[in-house]
Protein backbone atom coordinates (compact mmCIF):
# COMPACT_ATOMS: atom_id res chain seq x y z
CA UNK A 1 0.00 0.00 0.00
CA UNK A 2 1.19 3.56 -0.62
CA UNK A 3 1.69 6.63 2.06
CA UNK A 4 -0.53 9.19 0.45
CA UNK A 5 -1.78 12.80 1.84
CA UNK A 6 -4.87 15.04 0.97
CA UNK A 7 -2.89 18.08 0.40
CA UNK A 8 -5.70 20.69 1.60
CA UNK A 9 -3.78 21.64 4.61
CA UNK A 10 -0.28 23.05 2.21
CA UNK A 11 -3.15 25.50 0.53
CA UNK A 12 -0.96 28.48 1.42
CA UNK A 13 2.46 26.62 -0.60
CA UNK A 14 3.33 26.89 -3.98
CA UNK A 15 2.63 22.90 -5.46
CA UNK A 16 5.87 22.53 -6.13
CA UNK A 17 6.70 23.12 -2.16
CA UNK A 18 4.26 21.18 -1.00
CA UNK A 19 5.24 18.15 -2.99
CA UNK A 20 9.07 18.39 -2.13
CA UNK A 21 8.15 18.97 1.33
CA UNK A 22 5.45 15.03 0.77
CA UNK A 23 8.53 13.56 -0.49
CA UNK A 24 10.71 14.50 1.89
CA UNK A 25 8.34 12.53 4.85
CA UNK A 26 7.93 9.81 2.96
CA UNK A 27 4.78 10.81 0.84
CA UNK A 28 4.15 8.50 -2.28
CA UNK A 29 0.53 9.52 -3.59
CA UNK A 30 -1.24 12.64 -2.99
CA UNK A 31 -4.83 13.55 -3.14
CA UNK A 32 -5.52 16.76 -4.78
CA UNK A 33 -8.51 18.82 -4.52
CA UNK A 34 -10.26 19.68 -7.18
CA UNK A 35 -13.55 22.02 -6.12
CA UNK A 36 -15.73 21.76 -3.52
CA UNK A 37 -14.67 21.60 -0.02
CA UNK A 38 -11.66 21.19 -0.83
CA UNK A 39 -10.47 23.47 -2.96
CA UNK A 40 -8.77 23.52 -5.72
CA UNK A 41 -5.13 25.57 -4.66
CA UNK A 42 -2.36 23.03 -6.25
CA UNK A 43 -5.14 21.96 -9.22
CA UNK A 44 -6.93 24.96 -11.30
CA UNK A 45 -9.51 21.97 -12.84
CA UNK A 46 -10.83 24.34 -15.83
CA UNK A 47 -7.16 25.53 -16.18
CA UNK A 48 -6.23 21.10 -16.38
CA UNK A 49 -9.00 20.78 -18.55
CA UNK A 50 -8.55 23.13 -21.04
CA UNK A 51 -4.79 23.69 -21.17
CA UNK A 52 -2.14 21.25 -22.13
CA UNK A 53 0.59 22.93 -20.71
CA UNK A 54 -1.07 23.35 -17.70
CA UNK A 55 -1.40 19.44 -17.29
CA UNK A 56 2.00 18.94 -18.92
CA UNK A 57 3.58 21.21 -15.63
CA UNK A 58 1.64 19.18 -13.02
CA UNK A 59 2.72 15.75 -14.86
CA UNK A 60 6.30 17.36 -14.68
CA UNK A 61 5.83 18.52 -10.58
CA UNK A 62 4.70 15.03 -10.25
CA UNK A 63 7.64 12.92 -11.75
CA UNK A 64 9.84 15.39 -10.35
CA UNK A 65 9.55 14.23 -6.81
CA UNK A 66 8.50 10.96 -7.84
CA UNK A 67 4.92 10.85 -6.53
CA UNK A 68 0.99 9.70 -8.05
CA UNK A 69 -2.02 10.76 -7.88
CA UNK A 70 -4.11 8.64 -5.51
CA UNK A 71 -7.26 10.69 -6.43
CA UNK A 72 -9.02 13.68 -7.54
CA UNK A 73 -10.79 15.33 -4.76
CA UNK A 74 -14.15 17.47 -4.67
CA UNK A 75 -16.26 16.93 -1.89
CA UNK A 76 -19.58 19.23 -2.58
CA UNK A 77 -23.52 18.53 -2.22
CA UNK A 78 -24.96 17.54 -5.36
CA UNK A 79 -27.94 16.78 -4.30
CA UNK A 80 -28.66 20.45 -2.58
CA UNK A 81 -32.19 21.94 -3.07
CA UNK A 82 -30.79 25.30 -3.97
CA UNK A 83 -30.17 24.62 -7.47
CA UNK A 84 -27.60 27.13 -8.15
CA UNK A 85 -25.59 25.17 -5.73
CA UNK A 86 -26.47 21.59 -6.75
CA UNK A 87 -25.37 22.81 -10.29
CA UNK A 88 -21.80 23.98 -9.30
CA UNK A 89 -21.43 20.89 -7.66
CA UNK A 90 -22.26 18.47 -10.49
CA UNK A 91 -20.28 20.70 -12.31
CA UNK A 92 -17.54 20.36 -10.49
CA UNK A 93 -17.87 16.31 -9.51
CA UNK A 94 -18.23 15.57 -13.81
CA UNK A 95 -15.24 17.79 -14.55
CA UNK A 96 -13.60 15.88 -12.04
CA UNK A 97 -13.92 12.49 -13.21
CA UNK A 98 -12.65 14.00 -16.91
CA UNK A 99 -9.52 15.38 -15.59
CA UNK A 100 -9.59 11.60 -14.04
CA UNK A 101 -9.64 10.27 -17.06
CA UNK A 102 -7.05 12.68 -18.76
CA UNK A 103 -4.51 12.16 -16.19
CA UNK A 104 -4.92 8.36 -15.86
CA UNK A 105 -5.92 8.59 -12.42
CA UNK A 106 -8.72 6.09 -11.48
CA UNK A 107 -10.83 7.65 -8.56
CA UNK A 108 -12.01 10.86 -7.74
CA UNK A 109 -13.43 11.64 -3.78
CA UNK A 110 -17.19 12.71 -2.81
CA UNK A 111 -19.76 12.88 -0.57
CA UNK A 112 -22.68 11.47 -1.19
CA UNK A 113 -24.88 14.93 -0.66
CA UNK A 114 -27.73 15.52 1.35
CA UNK A 115 -31.22 16.76 -0.62
CA UNK A 116 -34.07 18.51 1.24
CA UNK A 117 -36.44 17.07 3.68
CA UNK A 118 -38.70 17.96 0.60
CA UNK A 119 -39.38 18.88 -2.47
CA UNK A 120 -40.55 22.77 -1.29
CA UNK A 121 -37.93 22.53 1.83
CA UNK A 122 -34.63 24.99 1.03
CA UNK A 123 -32.57 23.42 2.89
CA UNK A 124 -30.54 19.64 3.61
CA UNK A 125 -32.35 17.36 5.95
CA UNK A 126 -29.94 15.08 7.98
CA UNK A 127 -32.52 12.30 8.95
CA UNK A 128 -31.50 10.19 11.66
CA UNK A 129 -34.71 8.55 13.36
CA UNK A 130 -37.69 7.42 11.61
CA UNK A 131 -39.86 8.89 13.91
CA UNK A 132 -42.36 10.97 13.80
CA UNK A 133 -43.02 9.53 10.39
CA UNK A 134 -42.78 12.62 8.74
CA UNK A 135 -38.91 11.69 8.83
CA UNK A 136 -38.79 8.64 7.65
CA UNK A 137 -40.91 9.99 4.71
CA UNK A 138 -38.56 12.38 3.97
CA UNK A 139 -35.93 10.03 3.79
CA UNK A 140 -37.33 7.74 1.34
CA UNK A 141 -37.92 10.91 -0.69
CA UNK A 142 -34.10 11.55 -0.34
CA UNK A 143 -33.63 8.15 -1.75
CA UNK A 144 -35.28 8.92 -4.68
CA UNK A 145 -32.99 11.93 -5.71
CA UNK A 146 -29.97 10.22 -5.29
CA UNK A 147 -30.81 7.17 -6.90
CA UNK A 148 -31.76 9.76 -10.23
CA UNK A 149 -28.96 11.61 -10.06
CA UNK A 150 -26.17 9.14 -8.89
CA UNK A 151 -27.45 6.67 -11.80
CA UNK A 152 -26.32 9.64 -14.23
CA UNK A 153 -23.60 10.49 -12.53
CA UNK A 154 -22.23 6.91 -12.52
CA UNK A 155 -23.02 6.59 -15.89
CA UNK A 156 -20.84 8.97 -16.40
CA UNK A 157 -17.92 8.09 -14.60
CA UNK A 158 -18.64 4.05 -15.72
CA UNK A 159 -18.01 6.10 -19.36
CA UNK A 160 -14.41 7.52 -18.63
CA UNK A 161 -13.47 4.26 -16.70
CA UNK A 162 -13.43 6.66 -13.09
CA UNK A 163 -14.62 5.11 -9.89
CA UNK A 164 -16.35 7.48 -7.52
CA UNK A 165 -15.32 6.81 -4.31
CA UNK A 166 -17.89 8.21 -1.77
CA UNK A 167 -16.91 9.37 1.72
CA UNK A 168 -19.42 8.35 4.85
CA UNK A 169 -19.98 11.29 6.09
CA UNK A 170 -22.55 12.78 8.66
CA UNK A 171 -24.51 15.28 7.73
CA UNK A 172 -24.96 12.97 4.15
CA UNK A 173 -27.19 10.71 2.99
CA UNK A 174 -24.58 8.07 3.30
CA UNK A 175 -23.05 8.24 6.12
CA UNK A 176 -22.11 4.25 7.08
CA UNK A 177 -21.53 0.94 5.07
CA UNK A 178 -25.78 0.38 4.75
CA UNK A 179 -26.37 3.19 3.18
CA UNK A 180 -23.29 3.02 1.07
CA UNK A 181 -24.26 -0.19 -0.35
CA UNK A 182 -27.10 1.17 -0.96
CA UNK A 183 -25.98 3.54 -2.97
CA UNK A 184 -24.31 1.54 -4.54
CA UNK A 185 -27.23 -1.24 -5.51
CA UNK A 186 -29.28 1.42 -7.19
CA UNK A 187 -26.86 2.47 -9.26
CA UNK A 188 -23.42 0.56 -10.39
CA UNK A 189 -20.07 -0.25 -9.22
CA UNK A 190 -18.37 2.67 -9.93
CA UNK A 191 -20.03 4.03 -7.06
CA UNK A 192 -17.93 2.77 -3.83
CA UNK A 193 -16.34 4.14 -0.50
CA UNK A 194 -13.59 6.81 0.31
CA UNK A 195 -13.03 4.40 3.42
CA UNK A 196 -12.72 7.27 6.40
CA UNK A 197 -12.90 5.80 9.56
CA UNK A 198 -12.83 8.44 11.31
CA UNK A 199 -16.53 9.32 10.89
CA UNK A 200 -17.49 5.95 11.76
CA UNK A 201 -15.86 5.50 15.20
CA UNK A 202 -17.64 8.11 16.95
CA UNK A 203 -21.19 6.86 15.94
CA UNK A 204 -19.83 3.54 17.50
CA UNK A 205 -19.20 1.25 14.28
CA UNK A 206 -16.59 -1.37 14.43
CA UNK A 207 -14.04 -0.11 11.64
CA UNK A 208 -12.50 -3.59 10.70
CA UNK A 209 -16.14 -5.03 10.52
CA UNK A 210 -16.99 -2.29 8.18
CA UNK A 211 -13.94 -3.19 6.29
CA UNK A 212 -14.97 -6.91 5.70
CA UNK A 213 -18.77 -5.84 4.74
CA UNK A 214 -17.50 -3.32 2.15
CA UNK A 215 -14.83 -5.88 0.79
CA UNK A 216 -17.17 -8.64 0.21
CA UNK A 217 -19.12 -6.10 -2.41
CA UNK A 218 -15.68 -4.71 -3.33
CA UNK A 219 -16.97 -1.38 -2.47
CA UNK A 220 -13.67 0.33 -1.46
CA UNK A 221 -11.94 2.62 -4.10
CA UNK A 222 -9.74 4.88 -1.93
CA UNK A 223 -8.74 5.45 1.91
CA UNK A 224 -8.76 8.38 4.04
CA UNK A 225 -5.82 7.56 6.90
CA UNK A 226 -7.56 9.97 9.55
CA UNK A 227 -8.59 9.11 13.28
CA UNK A 228 -10.97 10.38 15.85
CA UNK A 229 -11.06 9.75 19.90
CA UNK A 230 -14.27 10.41 21.43
CA UNK A 231 -13.71 11.98 24.66
CA UNK A 232 -16.24 10.17 27.48
CA UNK A 233 -16.35 12.86 30.10
CA UNK A 234 -18.25 14.67 27.05
CA UNK A 235 -20.04 11.82 25.82
CA UNK A 236 -21.55 10.49 28.78
CA UNK A 237 -23.27 13.69 29.57
CA UNK A 238 -24.20 14.55 25.94
CA UNK A 239 -23.95 11.80 23.54
CA UNK A 240 -21.75 11.83 20.21
CA UNK A 241 -24.44 13.86 18.52
CA UNK A 242 -22.12 17.08 19.33
CA UNK A 243 -22.72 20.40 17.56
CA UNK A 244 -20.30 22.26 19.50
CA UNK A 245 -17.49 24.09 17.47
CA UNK A 246 -14.68 21.90 16.16
CA UNK A 247 -12.41 24.29 17.62
CA UNK A 248 -13.94 24.23 21.59
CA UNK A 249 -11.86 21.22 21.63
CA UNK A 250 -12.12 20.38 25.53
CA UNK A 251 -16.05 20.48 25.42
CA UNK A 252 -16.36 18.21 22.52
CA UNK A 253 -17.57 14.79 22.70
CA UNK A 254 -15.20 13.54 19.86
CA UNK A 255 -12.44 15.60 17.81
CA UNK A 256 -11.09 14.25 14.60
CA UNK A 257 -7.30 13.27 15.63
CA UNK A 258 -3.83 12.63 14.17
CA UNK A 259 -3.08 8.72 13.05
CA UNK A 260 -2.48 6.90 16.83
CA UNK A 261 -3.67 9.32 18.50
CA UNK A 262 -7.31 8.31 18.48
CA UNK A 263 -6.73 4.19 18.09
CA UNK A 264 -3.17 3.20 18.99
CA UNK A 265 -0.56 1.67 16.49
CA UNK A 266 -1.80 -2.09 17.31
CA UNK A 267 -5.56 -1.12 15.97
CA UNK A 268 -4.13 0.34 12.45
CA UNK A 269 -1.95 -2.23 11.64
CA UNK A 270 -5.49 -4.71 12.58
CA UNK A 271 -6.91 -1.70 9.62
CA UNK A 272 -3.66 -2.10 7.39
CA UNK A 273 -3.87 -6.36 7.68
CA UNK A 274 -7.86 -6.16 7.10
CA UNK A 275 -7.71 -3.99 4.07
CA UNK A 276 -5.54 -6.72 2.57
CA UNK A 277 -7.77 -9.50 3.61
CA UNK A 278 -10.33 -7.81 1.38
CA UNK A 279 -8.19 -7.12 -1.33
CA UNK A 280 -7.42 -3.42 -0.79
CA UNK A 281 -3.95 -2.20 -1.93
CA UNK A 282 -4.09 1.43 -3.01
CA UNK A 283 -3.41 4.50 -0.98
CA UNK A 284 -3.67 5.28 2.49
CA UNK A 285 -4.27 8.88 1.60
CA UNK A 286 -4.09 10.94 5.37
CA UNK A 287 -6.12 13.43 5.43
CA UNK A 288 -4.98 15.63 8.35
CA UNK A 289 -8.12 17.71 10.42
CA UNK A 290 -6.38 17.17 14.18
CA UNK A 291 -7.10 20.30 16.02
CA UNK A 292 -4.71 19.78 18.54
CA UNK A 293 -1.39 20.08 16.67
CA UNK A 294 -0.22 21.47 13.43
CA UNK A 295 -0.92 19.70 10.07
CA UNK A 296 2.93 18.76 9.36
CA UNK A 297 3.32 17.15 12.49
CA UNK A 298 0.02 15.41 12.33
CA UNK A 299 1.00 14.38 8.71
CA UNK A 300 4.58 13.28 9.87
CA UNK A 301 3.05 11.60 12.84
CA UNK A 302 0.97 9.70 10.60
CA UNK A 303 3.43 8.89 7.82
CA UNK A 304 5.46 7.51 10.67
CA UNK A 305 3.09 5.19 12.23
CA UNK A 306 1.71 3.86 8.61
CA UNK A 307 5.06 3.39 7.64
CA UNK A 308 5.36 0.59 10.25
CA UNK A 309 1.53 -0.24 9.98
CA UNK A 310 1.73 -0.90 6.12
CA UNK A 311 2.81 -3.98 3.84
CA UNK A 312 5.34 -3.36 1.16
CA UNK A 313 5.68 -7.07 -0.07
CA UNK A 314 2.70 -9.17 -1.36
CA UNK A 315 2.11 -12.30 0.13
CA UNK A 316 4.07 -15.58 -0.57
CA UNK A 317 3.27 -19.05 -0.88
CA UNK A 318 1.73 -20.80 2.35
CA UNK A 319 4.61 -23.05 2.79
CA UNK A 320 3.53 -24.09 6.12
CA UNK A 321 -0.02 -24.82 4.85
CA UNK A 322 1.33 -27.49 2.03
Amino acid sequence: MDIGVLTVPLGGESRSDAFEYLAGIGVETVELGVGGYPGQDHTDREALLADEDAREALRADLDEYGLRVSAFATHNNPLHPDEGTAAEADRELREAVELADEFGVDTVTCFSGLPAGGPNDEVPNWVTAPWPTDHAEAEAYQWEVAEDYWSDLAAHADHHGVDLAIEMHPNMLVYEPHGMLKLRELTNERVGANFDPSHLYWQGIDVTEAIRLLGEHDAIHHVHAKDTRVYESQSREKGVLDTTDYADTENRSWLFRSVGYGHGEEHWKDVVSTLRMVGYDGALSIEHEDALTSSREGMEKAVDLLQRARFETTPGEAYWAE
